[in-house]
Order: structure tokens, then C-alpha cells, then sequence
């Protein structure tokens, strides 16, 4: 398509943050939160792959170059617009057959260990991903993190300050020191880092298509780990896991719908806290005022305290999810928020370390994909021999009795990682999302309200300054909150903690679809880029 001067966007193309990080307009296109994994999915679209193989290149490529948020041993969801409809896919993995609550009695749950570790699913959303929509071979999704780990990666600033911090925490867990405190100590911002354990798996998966993790050699050196330090995990537990697709949920905004996957994630706060913000006017509140952040933060607490009671594996919730989101029941929790005082929230009553990555190329296929270990290094197991860190989503179980997500056999525990994506009229607009554990659907929110009602461009809308609630009144909030409106904030009963460490914020990407082509934009909190041609 020739330029046009008279083509519009619905945001103001100004960049009214400090941040260096500026904008990439292409028709082809990757951001995600390390610069050498974007540039893998460039890869596959300059050999003729499309988004979904830039997608999954660069998803396993950030399981070498970002091993803090994510691993081979992690897992992953996904949304894709094929160019007709969308497709969510829950790559989420589920407890083994012997989690009973008993299993666990009074301890409950560890948040590290053997036992924390669920079956991890997103060597299966890769499979997946790529039986469905994928163009290039399996295998050459693997060439650009195969060579990273077999000779060599320079470790980027965030991830090895992320590392140091992680190391003592996770020193003593079995296998984590061999295979990630090389000379026993976390690498240095520069430094050369190998994973030769990490290429020969990925090259195992990559021969056989991903069976080799799950019923194959590897599944057997898992069993045989978690045998030796009183895990659970076993191959049958393995060898039955599924990812499943599982389209989304989704609610109008303004003119809007945003997309989430379904529970056991947890993107339906986002919808709510929408739904719930729908029924004031924000785009007459100033951006970043007391009034527009008052009300984002009181929205996403009701949003919240409803999920903590409600959302679990999908087949064990007492209710189904449109139930939370119906429009009756939103403007309900609405009207308990009082505009001039922060309040404690509770659930509504009814009768009866992650990695983000979006993708997109010239036919107009989008992808929105997230992967993560949950704390960082996960459970901190890494399988000697294999180079697989191993997630701990099982520490998001509870022992409640009667709770949909006490622990049990063969569950899906709440979930915390969830990509969005938003359309209007029916056609893609944006693929976006904010990794960071409970701040996700909070980043989502802040994002869309950016966006939509003050009609910011997406890197503005990753740029500006991010609240994060963390419970009861308890809000931090990063610098760039006008004073003004933190002392307001304040007054109101919200009990401040600001913070320099952006960590705390999560990490945006996001790519919003042109007339011809997109506008892709990286979150400067952390090493990212957004890459294109």
C-alpha cells in the first residue's frame, strides 16, 4: 500500500515518558524481552516462516538466553489470529496422580523442590503450535537456541541481574548450581554463558517432534530425578499430559473486546477489572491522576478477591466464567467502589519469571504467547544431565478444604500467565501482554485504559508508570507518578511503597496491526527489543 498522509490511528504518535526505547514499524515483526530471542523469530520470517514459527523460535530460543523467567521445564499459552478467527491454546501442565491433599497434609504446598512441580507443558504448546499453523520444519525452530546454548550466549544486563539475585535462593536446589552458577557464581552482565545439557535436549525434542520430553528418554531421566529426592512426578504422568485448545473469553471495552484465555488463568481479572471500569468515565479523569489510578486499583482489588475465591482448573470451578463477567454483576462490584476512599474487597456472592513474546507478519496471522517457570528458576530442580529447570506452578494450589483449587490429582492449578489480544469490529488490533506473576492482568488493565480511553500509542502505553496492588490497601508504585497524585493517593488510604526496582512492574510487548504492516514496541524495563522488516 503507498503512503497515505490521510490514514489515522485512534492514539497521538507522541512519546511523553522518559524512556529511551522508541517504536519499530514494519511488515513483519517480534518483540519479546530479550533482544537475541526476537531476532531468532526475525529468522524464521526471513526464511519464509510466518508468525507462528517466529513465535515458537523465539519462545524456545528465551528458554536459553532468559533462563530467570522460563526453561524447557515451563509452561505456555497462547493466542493466534489465523487470519479468519482466533485460537487459544492452554499449554499449562497438571499435578501428578498422587497429589491428594493428603499427600501434602499440614505443610500444604512447598514453593520449591520436587514437589512444587506440576507437568510442564510448553515443549507441548510448541508441538502444537506448529502442527496447527506452522510452515518451516519443526526442527529449524530450534537452530538459533541450539546454538546459543551448545557455543555460547553474552548474558544481557536484566537477566544477569535477575541471576545474582535468584542464585542464593536457588544454590541449594538439586542440579541448579552445575548447570547455572558456572565457576559457582551467577554470570556477569557480557559474559559467555553455555548450556551444552539444554542444546542436547532441544535437539532431542526437535528430532521427535516433542515426544522424547514426554514419553521418551528425557521423560525417564525426570521420573528417575524425582525418584531420588521424593518427587512425585512420574512418566505416566507424563506421558498422559495435553495441551488443549481452548479458544478465549472476552469482554467489550469502548468499542473494544479484549481477549484472555480461559481459567485456570487468571486473564479474567482483566475482564472484569474492565467490566468494572466500564461503568465510570475515564477519559475525563486525568491520565495519571489520583481519580483515573484510584479507580484502576479499587476495580482490579474487587476484580481479584473475586478470582482468589472462584478461579481454578476450569473443570473444577463451581461456576462458569461468564457468570463473573456478566454486565449485571460487574456494575454491581461497581457501584461498592467509593471514588474518594480505598477499601478493602471481597468476593462478590452468587445465587446457586515469566516471558512474553508477540509476533505478526504480512498475511495478517498475530500471535500472543507467554511461557514462564512462575519464581524465576521455577522450583529451582534443574535434571541433571538435561539442562531442564523445572516450574513450580504447583505452589499456586491451596490446602483450603472445599476451595476449587485445593490441591488434587490431575489438576490444573491457578494460573498466573496470560497473553491478551484485542479487536474491534471483529478484526485484530493489538497482541499484547505484561509478564510478572499477579501484576499480569494489572499491567493488562493499565495498558488497555492507556490506550483506549487516553489514547496513547502502544509504547506510551508500556512506558508510562505502573501501580502494582499487592493486598488489602497496600499499592507500590513506580516513579513517574506525578507527586500530585500520590499524595493524593495517599489521602485516600491507600498505603503507598514506592520502588525503583521495575522487576516489580512486569514487561510489555505489544504489536499494534496497521493499514499495512504494524507498530511494535518492546518495554523498556528490561532488555527486549522489537524487531522487524
Amino acid at each position: 500500500m503507498a503512503y497515505d498522509p490521510t490514514v489515522t490511528v485512534p492514539f497521538a504518535w507522541n512519546l511523553p515518558y522518559a524512556w529511551p526505547r522508541k517504536p519499530v514499524l514494519a511488515r513483519n515483526v517480534v518483540c519479546t524481552s530479550q533482544p537475541l530471542a526476537a531476532q531468532a523469530g526475525l529468522r524464521m520470517l526471513a526464511n519464509g516462516g510466518n508468525a507462528v514459527d517466529a513465535a515458537v523460535a523465539t519462545a524456545i530460543t528465551l528458554t536459553v538466553v532468559e533462563p530467570v523467567s522460563n526453561g524447557i521445564g515451563a509452561d505456555a499459552f497462547a493466542i493466534v489470529w489465523d487470519g479468519r478467527k482466533l485460537h487459544g491454546l492452554n499449554a499449562s501442565g497438571r499435578s501428578p496422580a498422587a497429589w491428594t491433599p493428603e499427600y501434602f497434609g499440614d505443610d500444604g504446598i512447598p514453593l520449591l523442590g520436587w514437589n512444587s512441580v506440576t507437568v510442564p507443558g510448553a515443549v507441548s504448546g510448541w508441538t502444537q503450535l506448529h502442527r496447527k499453523f506452522g510452515r518451516l520444519p519443526f526442527e529449524r525452530l530450534f537452530e538459533p537456541a541450539i546454538s546459543y546454548a551448545r557455543n555460547g550466549f553474552l548474558v544481557s544486563p536484566t537477566v544477569a541481574q535477575q541471576w545474582a539475585a535468584q542464585a542464593p535462593v536457588f544454590a541449594s536446589q538439586p542440579g541448579f548450581a552445575e548447570t547455572f552458577l558456572p565457576g559457582g557464581r551467577a554470570p556477569k552482565p557480557g559474559e559467555r554463558v553455555t548450556l551444552t545439557d539444554h542444546a542436547t535436549s532441544l535437539e532431542q525434542i526437535a528430532a521427535t517432534d516433542g515426544d522424547a520430553f514426554y514419553r521418551g528418554e528425557l521423560a525417564a531421566k525426570l521420573e528417575a530425578h524425582a525418584l531420588a529426592h521424593g518427587g512425585a512426578m512420574r512418566a505416566g504422568d507424563l506421558a498422559a499430559h495435553r495441551a488443549d485448545w481452548v479458544g478465549t473469553i472476552s469482554r467489550d471495552y469502548r468499542g473494544y473486546t479484549v481477549h484472555e484465555i480461559p481459567p485456570n488463568g487468571q486473564g479474567i481479572v482483566a475482564l472484569m477489572a474492565l467490566g468494572i471500569l466500564e461503568q465510570f468515565d475515564m477519559a475525563s479523569l486525568a491520565v495519571d491522576s489520583a481519580d483515573s489510578v484510584h479507580l484502576q486499583i479499587e476495580a482490579l482489588k474487587l476484580a481479584f478477591a473475586d478470582a482468589q475465591a472462584y478461579v481454578a482448573d476450569i473443570d473444577q470451578m463451581a461456576m462458569a466464567p461468564q457468570r463473573l463477567l456478566d454486565s449485571d454483576y460487574l456494575r454491581q462490584r461497581a457501584a461498592l467502589i467509593d471514588p474518594a476512599r480505598a477499601k478493602p474487597a471481597r468476593a462478590g456472592t452468587f445465587k446457586g519469571g515469566t516471558v512474553y513474546l508477540a509476533a505478526a507478519d504480512a498475511s495478517g496471522l498475530m500471535v500472543s504467547m507467554i511461557q514462564s517457570n512462575y519464581f524465576g528458576f521455577g522450583s529451582g530442580v534443574v535434571v541433571p544431565g538435561t539442562g531442564i529447570a523445572l516450574q513450580n506452578r504447583g505452589a499456586n494450589f491451596v490446602a483450603t478444604p472445599g476451595h476449587p483449587n485445593r490441591v488434587g490429582p490431575n489438576k490444573r492449578p491457578y494460573h498466573t500467565i496470560i497473553p491478551g489480544l484485542l479487536t474491534k469490529d471483529g478484526a485484530p488490533v493489538l497482541s499484547f501482554g505484561v509478564m510478572g506473576g499477579p501484576m499480569q492482568p494489572q499491567g493488562h488493565v493499565q495498558v488497555a485504559v492507556r490506550i483506549v480511553d487516553y489514547a496513547q500509542n502502544p509504547q506510551s502505553a508500556c512506558d508510562g508508570p505502573r501501580f502494582r496492588w499487592v493486598h488489602g490497601n497496600q499499592v507500590a508504585c513506580e516513579p513517574g507518578f506525578p507527586h500530585d497524585t500520590l499524595d493524593e493517593l495517599r489521602r485516600r488510604g491507600h498505603e503507598l511503597v514506592t520502588s525503583d526496582d521495575y522487576n516489580q512492574f512486569g514487561s510489555c510487548q505489544a504489536i499494534w496491526r496497521l493499514d499495512d504492516g504494524y507498530l511494535a514496541v518492546s518495554d523498556p524495563r528490561r532488555d527486549g527489543q522489537a524487531a522487524g522488516f
